[in-house]
Formats: structure tokens, sequence, C-alpha cells
């Protein structure tokens, strides 16, 4: 991490540079984005208005979260004049207003522990989850979450089962705490293999992890398979379900395994406030599992959430508006990048997320390197699909922007 400063006086202002680099396995680098203050609102606060504004702004970098808090743009403006970030699948709108107003009302909080508001968080999760509140733990992100459960069912040799490709967090570290993982290769089809994923369980299987939607693939399990799937082997290995894309899936009523969380099945279920709801630099999730498996997964819980992601929260989860805009938007983004590949005649896969995996025909090194001379960033190579790309649902400017730079890489 790196931190730039310069202040100014009279009509110029004061802004300041800051750079991070991510440390966690499977992330993109956070790119660079300058805040100006400008000079009318600096000779209109005080020290305690400071600190509700410009040190919010401030505090929200150092959770990790620069686009998650685009302010008033008659306090605060945002120059976005780095690349267009298409590689870590952030919702690119930020919260709504009064979810701003909020996390900017609760600065006093900052000075306490957030353990004492957390409680009023589990009910309101258990509440549309419907279950129990011992049913769940609040994570850092579902990324602590997945960690979590790599180290408890990686630990003393455990043995996973995933897909290959997929998310590799809970699996990179359950691998760094001496767990063997079995990849499985997915169909041809690009879906998940049960009967692959079957046929490698064994008396030292601890986990199996089905992350669905898939990252980077986009698809999703057959419902009916998955649920038998679940039920035929949970008291072989706990079932794992990763539901960070759960929200983009187009498929009318497909089920959360929540469900067979509810009749006691050995199955826990991630969620997360970073898509859909817009708040990837606040790092808030949460795990969903019967009592007992709920119970070890909280004590293996490192970093906890803070006092704004817990406010925050609550917060989207009553705000239906902003979460049916951001399904729209994102659905809008999709259909720009298949009219693109379309028009190059790329072949892709129908998503249930918001991103896009299509076939570039090229080393998505090559790609990668291309675009960027283009000021757009895509996603990093998933092998073995070393010649296709993932691209994240942006604004609509954004997409513009990406068919002219595809097109232009491309022809």
């Amino acid at each position: 991490m790196s931190f730039v400063s310069n202040g100014r006086h009279g009509n110029v202002g004061f802004f300041c540079l800051i750079h991070f680099e991510s440390v966690h396995y499977n992330t993109e680098p956070t790119f660079i984005r300058i805040f100006k203050l400008k000079p009318k609102f600096m000779n209109q606060i005080n020290r305690r208005n400071w600190l509700r504004s410009a040190g919010l702004s401030s505090g929200m970098l150092f959770l990790g979260g620069i686009d998650s808090i685009a302010s008033n743009a008659t306090k605060i403006t945002i120059d976005n004049e780095g690349p267009i970030l298409l590689n870590a699948n952030e919702n690119p709108y930020s919260p709504s207003d009064r979810m701003q107003q909020l996390i900017t009302n609760n600065f006093d909080l900052t000075c306490r522990y957030p353990f004492r508001i957390l409680s009023d968080l589990v009910v309101d999760i258990a509440e549309k989850e419907g279950v129990s509140k011992d049913h769940i733990v609040i994570t850092g992100g579902s990324t602590e979450g997945l960690h979590a459960a790599g180290l408890i069912y990686g630990m003393h040799g455990g043995e996973i089962i995933a897909a290959d490709p997929t998310f590799q967090s809970l699996l990179k570290y359950a691998e760094n705490h001496g767990a063997k993982i079995h990849r499985v290769p997915l169909n041809e089809s690009l879906e998940h293999d049960l009967e692959a994923m079957a046929a490698k369980i064994n008396k030292r299987t601890s986990l199996i992890f089905i992350c669905n939607p898939n990252n980077p693939t986009g698809t999703i399990v057959n419902a009916s398979a998955l649920k038998d799937f679940c039920k035929s082997h949970d008291q072989q290995a706990v079932i794992f379900s990763d539901e960070a894309y759960y929200d983009f899936i187009t498929e009318a009523d497909y089920p959360s395994m929540t469900d067979l969380v509810k009749q006691g099945r050995n199955v826990i279920v991630s969620k997360t406030f970073s898509k859909v709801y817009g708040l990837a630099g606040l790092r808030v999730g949460y795990l969903i599992a019967k009592p007992e498996i709920a119970s070890k997964l909280k004590a293996s819980v490192m970093a906890n959430t803070n006092v704004f992601a817990i406010k925050a929260a609550q917060e989207a989860l009553k705000d239906d508006e902003f979460y049916k805009f951001s399904i729209a938007k994102n659905m809008e983004a999709k259909k720009m990048i298949y009219k693109t590949l379309d028009d190059l005649g790329l072949k892709y896969i129908p998503s249930h997320s918001n991103f896009v995996f299509f076939e570039s025909g090229r080393p998505v090194s090559e790609l990668n390197s291309s675009m960027r001379a283009e000021n757009i960033i895509i996603g990093r190579p998933f092998p073995p699909f070393n010649h296709w790309a993932r691209i994240s649902t942006g604004t609509t400017d954004d997409m513009q922007q990406f068919d002219i730079a595809l097109k232009k890489v491309m022809l």
C-alpha cells in the first residue's frame, strides 16, 4: 500500500492518492482513485465535520472500499479517470443515498467494538433466510467464511473436492493448512460434473465445495441434481454451497441450498453483501449452517466485520429499490456484452452472475495486455481455460467503451 498526499491553500484544494495491492488469493488489485475536496467545502467544515465526511471516506479506504462510498457531489467528488475495472465482479454502482447517509450518521460508533450491534444484523439475516439465529455466522465478506471452512475441514490432512476452474479462496486457504484438494474438470457445458465429483469421495473427504453460480464460468448446477447430490453425500462429507452470485440467477424459482440446512443436512451456504448490494469495500457476508456446524465456523472466524458494514448490511436488506436497480442494470450490461460478442462471432456462456465468460481465441494474458492499452482491465487467466476471458459487468458507459475496445483489439 502506498499513500501520497498533496495539500495546497487557496483555490486549489486538497487531494490524496492511495494505491492498494490485494494480499488475498484470487482477488484483483485495487487501482488508483483520487479524492479531491473542494475549497468551498474545506472552508465550511470544522474538525468534527471533517471526521464525519472526509474522515469517513479515508476510513472506508482503509477498510478496502473506495467506490462503495461515492459521496454527494457538492461535498466530495471522485475522479474516476483511471482504467475501467471489469476484472473483479464488483457492483459498479455505489450504494444509494440513504445508505451513504446512514453510514455517515453512524460514524460516532467507530469508537465502539462491533459486537454490541452485531446481534441485530444476525436477527435480520435469520429472518430473511427463515432460520434461527444460531444458524447464522457473520463474516468479513464471504471470503472470511470460506477461509474459516477451509481451515476447519482442511486441517489434519482433510481432503476437499471441487470443480476446476472455480473460485479458489477456500481451496488455497485449506491447502495452506495441510488439505489435499481434488480438482474435478467441468463438463462440456462448463458446469460442475457432479457424477465425477461423487466418484472422488473417499473416507478422508471432509468437504465438497460447490460455487453456484460458478466463478469464472457463470454456470449453475441443475437444481434437482444438486439437491439429490447433497442429500446423497452429506453424510460422507459436508457440502459447501457458495452462493455469492445467487441473486443474479435468471432461472425462475431456483432454490438456495439453505432449504437443505433447514432440514438439518450437513450443508453450509455462504452469501455476501459484496455483489448485488454493492458493499464489497465494507466486507460483510455470512454463513448459514445447522447450529452444530455454525458454532465451529464461528469459533474460526478471525477478522469479523465492522460497525459501518453491520449498519449498511441492515439497511441493504431493507433497500429493495437499490436491489432491483442492481439486478436490472446487471442484466442490461450483460445484454450489451452479449451483443458485442455476437458481433465478433465469439462463443460465450449465458451467465447467471455479474460477469460473462467467453472464448477469445487467443491467450488471455495477451488479450489482457491489449485491453489494458485501451484503458480497460479484464479478468485474469483461469487455467486450463487460458483462451477464455471473464468480463465483469459495468455501467452503461463502461460497456460502451468495452464494445469499442474489444472490437478494436480483436478485428
